[in-house]
């Protein structure tokens, strides 16, 4: 029932553009999802939709059945699109608290541990063979940057900021192994990469490079997230009626 890839099978370079996914299940959610967003005046949330459309309706979700940078681009996707939902207000977001006691240190072990399982290749082979471990992939992809992201949010500057390096360098590391291994480490990407004028090993090093440099981007708006943050708390601090008694 769930055999074959969800994206269907990897595209050629001149069908690519032909190639978007109008699954009316994705599509009802997607919709569903972003009128939501909309009506609570949730534009972020809306944002994070939108990049949920990219990463599974538009050419670019076959074209990760292909090309394994184009996967890469894909999972940054994801992790921009769960930081984007987490930015969101608890009571701004119907039925989801951001108050949630997240550790730092347990959702990144967490985050880490999915994202490099996923990257097993008899994983990563099996996800792009079934639909059901697919969707698997996905959403827990999803859920443990989600997680991530509303840890760093609460916590304090410190805990925050270690947090991201942390994120940071792990996803570094295993961009740099990709970029670095001397072989194809991926079944299907190893038969479709050539169609697109790419040998399996370069394919794999740019994929690699985008991990690697690419997945900088989310951290470094998280660190820029915290940034303003602070010094709202800080201007809240400022102008308090305590602050100014402290300061006559």
């Amino acid at each position: 029932m769930f055999a074959g890839s969800y994206c269907g099978p990897a595209p050629d370079l001149a069908e690519i553009a032909s190639r978007w996914n109008f699954d009316p299940v994705l599509l009802a959610v997607l919709a569903a999802a972003i009128t939501v967003a909309l009506r609570t005046g949730n534009r972020l949330a809306a944002a994070g939709v939108a990049l949920l459309f990219v990463a599974f309706v538009s050419p670019l979700c076959a074209a990760s059945v292909a090309l394994f940078s184009a996967r890469s681009v894909h999972h940054l996707l994801l992790i921009a699109a769960a930081l984007a939902v987490s930015l969101v207000k608890g009571d701004r977001l119907p039925g989801c608290r951001t108050d949630l006691p997240w550790s730092v240190g347990l959702a990144t072990i967490a985050m880490t541990a999915v994202f490099w399982g996923w990257h097993v290749p008899a994983l990563y082979d099996a996800a792009l063979a079934n639909m059901a471990v697919y969707w698997l992939m996905q959403i827990t992809i999803f859920a443990s940057s989600f997680a991530f992201w509303l840890a760093i949010r609460r916590a304090n500057i410190v805990t925050a900021v270690g947090g991201l390096i942390v994120g940071m360098v792990q996803m570094g590391l295993l961009g740099a192994i990709l970029t670095f291994a001397n072989r194809p480490l991926y079944a299907v990407h190893a038969i479709a990469a050539p169609s697109w004028g790419l040998s399996p090993t370069a394919d794999q090093q740019i994929a690699g490079l985008i991990m690697w440099v690419g997945g900088m981007v989310p951290f470094a708006l998280g660190g820029a997230m915290i940034a303003m943050h602070a010094w709202q708390r800080q201007a809240e601090t400022d102008a308090s009626p305590v602050s100014g008694k402290n300061l006559a």
